[in-house]
């Protein structure tokens, strides 16, 4: 096993903040312990539209081989209407790749992206060179979700995504080897949909808990953690804000609101602030969370910024606060993996989100946090109840750290969730 190499290909690796990138990020220090030798085929940075955190390649392995390729500029792509990534590069990933398996040995291709039209490549792969290829899917590739939705609360050009990923998602999983997915769902939705998808081929695997993250954390990232404002109760959350959040950020304001009008002088003192809500450039975010807050007339006691932070200023800001809140989707598939730098952070912690999502059981067996649940017939007033009640309890306790079990909480670490990933690579 010590010869063999997984080439590992994903349009972003840092220095690009981007979400989907930390899979590997943080596998990467511990393939070679497992006996698999990585190189990564990544985007250049210059062709990338995103933030930039340089602390992120402090987090990757020393020695490591990557190599850049180009992706056509936005420059001209746009003025046709194309700004995806994926597509930008795929011409380049086709004839970089190829060059590289004719040349050398790999023993595997591995996919971990949200960038999924890439993926198409690991079909043309199977069939040229004789080469498996495993997808991790972070997120659902072609999905129904939103065709119910309205059309303002879509994506942006949702009608042609839809489309050519309702074309391009077969050609991807025609030959796939095996498929890991932070959601069991996902998976299911992949073998009712392809008939060569066997459960066998299928591993659930969630990003793991990188404990590193945290040595590079470094100075206070924002004023109101340093500066004024000390009698208030700072309550954090560092993510996107979407509409499939809506009930739970409504949740959490109608919850806050019935502390208000009990008099509770902790309600009175908390400030809430949503950092980095949409993936939209800076400067262009729509708020999706301070609306919310104003239907339920709390508004002046919630901030919302648009734009990202880097990764590791997201971090400072988790261990600043006093309080903080992660809300989910309706969407029962989503596990949102960010619930793991909000363990390590060891603050107070309240998580609003689906029955189903694998967040509550993680929060039950490490004791981190507190969670309210709902399904799609929780009426909306028991789920602010439940908040309310929640935040009550948390709020008569601070300042405290979070009894956590740490022993149950090991194996949601980066490197026993490789150890898993390697299960898998170690099949082919």
């Amino acid at each position: 096993m010590g010869d063999e190499k997984a080439p590992h290909h994903l349009p972003p690796l840092p220095p690009i903040n981007g979400a989907d990138m930390h899979r590997v990020r943080q596998s990467l220090p511990y393939y070679r312990e497992f006996g698999w030798e990585p190189t990564v085929v990544a985007v250049h940075p210059d062709y990338v539209e995103g933030a930039q955190d340089p602390l992120l390649e402090k987090s990757l392995p020393e020695g490591l081989r990557v190599i850049r390729v180009k992706a056509f500029s936005t420059k001209y792509t746009r003025k046709l209407g194309l700004g995806s990534l994926a597509l930008r590069s795929l011409f380049f990933y086709w004839r970089t790749v190829n060059r590289l398996l004719k040349k050398e040995r790999f023993d595997l291709v591995f996919f971990s992206t949200t960038q999924f039209p890439v993926l198409v490549l690991g079909n043309y792969w199977k069939r040229r060179f004789g080469i498996p290829y495993v997808i991790d899917m972070q997120d659902p590739w072609h999905t129904d979700y939103y065709l119910s939705k309205p059309k303002s609360e879509r994506p942006p050009k949702y009608w042609f995504a839809y489309r050519i990923n309702k074309w391009l998602e077969p050609i991807a999983m025609r030959r796939v080897s095996a498929l890991m997915s932070v959601s069991e769902a996902y998976l299911k939705t992949l073998q009712e949909r392809y008939s060569n998808i066997r459960p066998e081929m299928c591993h659930t695997i969630t990003f793991g808990a990188f404990e590193k993250d945290f040595e590079l954390v470094g100075q206070p990232a924002f004023a109101w953690a340093t500066v004024g404002a000390v009698e208030h109760i700072h309550i954090v959350y560092v993510g996107r804000a979407g509409h499939d959040m809506k009930k739970a950020f409504r949740a959490l304001f109608g919850g806050f609101r019935m502390g208000l009008e009990q008099g509770l002088e902790a309600f009175k003192n908390m400030r809430f602030h949503f950092i980095g809500t949409s993936y939209a450039a800076d400067g262009k975010g729509i708020k999706t969370v301070e609306p919310l807050a104003e239907e339920a007339g709390v508004l002046k006691y919630v901030e919302e910024q648009t734009d990202r932070v880097p990764y590791f200023s997201g971090l400072q800001l988790l261990r600043e606060a006093d309080l903080l809140v992660v809300p989910g989707s309706e969407d029962p598939q989503y596990t949102a993996s960010k619930l793991y730098p909000y363990i390590l952070a060891k603050k107070p912690l309240l998580a609003i989100f689906h029955e189903r999502s694998s967040v509550v059981e993680v929060l039950q067996q490490t004791r981190a946090g507190e969670c309210a649940t709902f399904s799609a017939e929780t009426p909306p007033e028991e789920l602010s109840r439940q908040v309310f009640e929640k935040l009550r309890q948390l709020s008569a306790k601070l300042p405290f750290v979070p009894d956590t079990n740490w022993e149950a909480f090991r194996p949601y670490t980066a490197r026993e969730r490789v150890r898993l990933q390697v299960g898998v690579f170690n099949q082919y």
